[in-house]
């Protein structure tokens, strides 16, 4: 019994989760623990995960955007935000197929092998005008922002830019000049 899966959200898909780890045992993966549920890895890269929901149970494939998927049994759970994730769920034992899964499986560590993957896409970062021309003014504030990481810059800016009023961007802006200089994140007191 695999007792540490926490993606068996609602229990009642032991028997069928068990079945899916057996079958994976049987491929060179490597089994992890990562966000609270089992994760098969191949040279350390995430290759499939599984776990049980309210009304299903599945195994998905990390890259699975490239596997052929012949039989069109791969979902993407969450088209807007997820590129290469691919979802195979099931709602019965009976309708695991041991060698079907095996040969996805086995395509997925091939594509591992070719190094596939799709990259992050990176966020434009537009400062807002409002701190833009305070940076221009202040050449000691436009270093100390320029020192930050992109993510602390990104937490200012999203500050000033979440404000619907001018008003309140004004303050917001006015509240983080000093934390800018005195080098800290706007955030830092919390982490």
């Amino acid at each position: 019994m695999e007792k540490e899966n926490k993606w068996n959200k609602t229990n009642q898909w032991s028997e069928e989760l068990d079945k899916l780890h057996a079958i994976i045992r049987k491929t060179p993966l490597i089994k992890t623990v990562k966000w609270g549920g089992p994760v098969y890895t191949y040279n350390n890269k995430n290759v499939v995960g599984l776990g049980g929901f309210k009304s299903y149970f599945g195994i998905w494939f990390y890259n699975g955007v490239f596997l052929k998927d012949e039989k069109k049994l791969l979902i993407n759970a969450n088209e807007e935000n997820t590129k290469s994730l691919r979802q195979m769920r099931f709602n019965s034992i009976n309708e695991i197929d041991e060698k079907l899964i095996l040969s996805y499986i086995n395509e997925a560590i091939e594509i591992e092998d070719k190094g596939l993957f799709i990259p992050k896409e990176k966020k434009e970062t537009i400062i807002p005008t409002i701190l833009e021309v305070e940076l221009d003014k202040n050449s000691m504030l436009k270093e100390k922002f320029n020192s930050f990481t992109p993510y602390k810059q990104r937490e200012f800016i999203e500050h000033i830019n979440s404000a619907k009023q001018e008003k309140t961007q004004i303050a917001r802006l006015e509240k983080i000049l000093p934390l800018i200089l005195e080098g800290k994140g706007l955030n830092d007191k919390y982490r």
